[in-house]
């Protein structure tokens, strides 16, 4: 199976290889794509200087990822923006909140957070000229409820370069449907291998061209899962 496309689970599982009997820790996993993340996105714009990026996060490792990008392309001079989709309370793992901790501390990034989206949340999503969608990662498996929902829409409505982190969030990373709703980007970048979902024809006109991004993983973290 070697380049071949993976499911979520064997995903979750390699990750966790990599962590736990190789000691690759989960937070250099997180630095290494939200790095990639901020590259692609420099390479596809040339110039960031004043250009508007908002990161859409969930409170997932998804959202960690975007936390980690936005730093790093605040460094571009970008003017960037942090919407966070839930309390930083309900920030679940140790590296995402590790790395929300950094951003608090940057004057450079302004952060916006709540349980619900605003008139004013939305203005930022549609005046955005680069939109990060950090909302969900490979985890959805459920209808999406509000503030998810809100925002995906607004993203939709939005006449920004979108670039989904790892799946555009709503969409199966293994059978490529759509739960309810999904954010329609123009490009995705996901992380270590291509997921099953993204292959498929009907993830199409959802993920725009995937980008497969290396996160310094090491191939013995796959012994046993593929």
């Amino acid at each position: 199976m070697r380049g071949g496309a993976i499911t979520s689970d064997q995903m979750y599982r390699i990750e966790e290889n990599g962590h736990t009997a190789i000691g690759m820790k989960r937070f250099l996993m997180m630095e290494n794509a939200g790095h990639g993340i901020s590259d692609f996105v420099a390479a596809k714009f040339k110039s960031l200087k004043g250009k508007k990026v908002v990161a859409v996060c969930g409170t997932g490792n998804n959202g960690g990822d975007g936390l980690v990008a936005v730093r790093h392309l605040a460094g571009y001079g970008a003017k960037t923006s942090v919407i966070l989709l839930g309390s930083p309370s309900d920030v679940k793992s140790e590296e995402a909140r590790l790395n929300w901790g950094i951003v608090e501390k940057m004057d450079s990034i302004e952060i916006i957070f709540g349980k619900e989206v605003s008139d004013a949340v939305r203005r930022k999503i549609l005046s955005a000229d680069i939109i990060l969608d950090g909302i969900f990662g490979t985890g959805i498996k459920r209808d999406i409820s509000d503030p998810h929902a809100s925002a995906i829409d607004a993203i939709n409505r939005s006449k920004a370069y979108v670039l989904a982190i790892d799946v555009p969030s709503g969409l199966d990373p293994n059978t490529g449907s759509i739960h309810d709703r999904a954010v329609r980007a123009d490009a995705t970048i996901t992380f270590h291998r291509m997921k099953k979902g993204l292959a498929t024809k009907a993830a199409r006109k959802f993920t725009g061209p995937v980008h497969v991004e290396r996160i310094g993983i090491p191939p013995e973290a796959e012994r046993g899962v593929l």
